[in-house]
């Protein structure tokens, strides 16, 4: 096997490559063996005591990894197809970026196991903004969606990037609501990134091209299988500040964003929901358990994350403003300091229940509505 000079940055790339396919070599024990031989072609002269010696490899990979550098068809078998691997990225006008690259995003890079090679496309340099992760169900009702534009929109508003999964539900509208209102979002794919599997129509990421990027760390023609979902869901949380979970069951997927951003040291935020919605029973789940502070705005999110923020420098139109919408102020018209119960207020609005819950949650976020125990609401300034 032969690597092009060290002063050719393929040569950093194709290497990890060559890495990533020795058995038994998970992106932790690969970023230990670079630390320690740093990333040069004379890492592969490493025999199975020097190997044994790093932290977490241990006797059994050792040996196998050993036997792989030694074995000259192996290695020339790993370095074509990372060859082929960098050609099909160049062809793609795509990028791998490494982890000893200053393109690397720094959050992630502080995870247990950051990927050494990150698959881009798009500007990477969005990675390096604060980013808020936004997650949830692929089931999402009309309270899920209408929460997670909301407060997308004012987190776009003060410079946040919104980082989410690109499926279907809380994820797309995460996505879809940063480009509407100008902001930069990151979706980050279980497959590589020549396949955004869930738009092949192409309405959505080109514009995430444009505003930010396509990350994985799989490669290049990966098929999706449910292994690499959890895989995925930990580098969303890993580039992230803080993680907002939107609607989830007790086993949805966006808990596992929210666990592994709580192994990380991360914030986690949930939005709170309806006793009788399923899709809300892990949110819920995170709140009571005390994983998760409650969000009832997009302010609760910024002041976490952002100690200086104050809540009286928020921009027209994000959530706290006393802007409302037509339909908000017809449901303040019928609100009074006196308590009120959603049944009677539907038949005063003429408004269907569902609906009339979008329209008073919105209203709680702007501070203009407070909802008290038995489905009771009230006007509060």
């Amino acid at each position: 096997m032969t690597f092009n000079s060290p002063e050719n940055t393929d040569t950093g790339k194709k290497l990890l490559l060559v890495l990533s396919q020795v058995p038994g070599l998970g992106p932790a024990r690969i970023n230990t063996i670079i630390r320690h031989f740093s990333c040069s072609p004379s890492l592969f002269q490493a025999g199975t005591d020097d190997l044994a010696r790093l932290a977490g490899i241990g006797r059994k990979i050792a040996e196998s990894a050993a036997a792989f550098f030694r074995n000259p068809q192996s290695l020339a078998r790993a370095a074509a197809n990372a060859e082929r691997q960098i050609e099909l990225v160049d062809r793609l006008k795509a990028d791998i970026v490494t982890i000893d690259s200053p393109l690397y995003p720094p959050l992630l890079k502080e995870i247990y196991d950051p990927p050494p090679c990150l698959f881009v496309r798009g500007d990477v340099g969005a990675a390096h903004q604060p980013c808020v992760a936004v997650v949830g169900t692929r089931k999402a009702s009309l309270y899920g969606r209408k929460t997670a534009e909301l407060l997308c929109k004012g987190l776009a508003a003060q410079g946040f990037t919104i980082v989410s999964g690109f499926a279907y539900g809380i994820d797309m509208i995460a996505h879809r609501t940063t480009l509407e209102h100008n902001g930069r979002t990151i979706a980050f794919l279980a497959g590589g990134v020549d396949n955004p599997h869930t738009d092949p129509s192409g309405k959505l990421w080109p514009g995430i091209l444009e505003k930010g990027a396509l990350l994985s760390e799989e490669w290049i023609g990966s098929s999706i299988s449910p292994g690499k979902f959890p895989r995925r869901n930990r580098l969303i949380a890993g580039v992230s500040r803080g993680t907002v979970v939107i609607e989830s069951d007790l086993k949805g997927g966006s808990l596992v964003t929210a666990y592994a951003a709580l192994d990380q040291n991360r914030e986690v935020f949930a939005v709170p929901g309806s006793i009788f919605s399923r899709t809300s029973a892990g949110t819920n789940r995170l709140i009571d358990k005390g994983h998760a502070k409650l969000v009832t705005g997009v302010d609760d999110i910024i002041a976490e994350l952002i100690p200086s923020y104050s809540r009286s420098d928020k921009p027209a139109g994000t959530t706290g403003s006393t802007q409302v919408s037509g339909d908000e102020k017809t449901v303040l018209d019928h609100l009074d300091p006196d308590p009120i119960h959603i049944d009677l207020l539907a038949e005063k609005t003429s408004m269907d229940p569902s609906v009339l819950l979008v329209h008073l949650f919105e209203l709680e976020l702007k501070r203009c509505a407070e909802q008290l125990p038995g489905q009771m609401f009230r006007k509060t300034n």
